[in-house]
């Protein structure tokens, strides 16, 4: 499906939350332009997923008129980005893990510990050692 969707395309959005698969090329233009306050008729590619996850429509602009694909996975599901109603901007590595089922959110953030905070627990653990 990759290489149907990348010659020529500059970004990748994915469209996070949920999307009313019923919606056609006009009511994802829409879409794109209200509620994500983007251009859909550039070199960019639109990713949507319903609620069932096993589903996706790809909106791109060709130079002449819209191109809508659709698939729908036999088996498995996509690990779709559900905590934001936002157009998410990815790199093809990400839509490449993406569409082999992959997540490209992590499921818990690396949570960064400043100086003071190793410090504080540094002598916690030292205090315990010392009991």
């Amino acid at each position: 499906m990759l290489e149907r969707i990348t010659p020529g395309i500059d970004k990748f959005y994915v469209a996070c939350g949920k999307t009313d698969m019923r919606m056609g090329i006009n009511g994802l233009v829409n879409k794109i332009t209200t509620e994500f306050k983007l251009e859909p008729c550039s070199n960019s590619a639109f990713l949507f997923c319903g609620i069932r996850k096993d589903r996706i429509k790809v909106l791109l602009w060709d130079g002449s008129g819209f191109i809508l694909m659709y698939k729908r996975e036999e088996r498995g599901s996509f690990k779709w980005p559900r905590n934001h109603t936002e157009a998410k901007q990815i790199t093809i590595q990400q839509l490449e893990g993406l569409l082999r089922g992959m997540e490209i959110e992590p499921v818990k953030p690396i949570e960064k510990i400043t100086g003071s905070r190793f410090t504080e627990r540094n002598s916690i653990v030292q205090n315990l050692l010392k009991s």
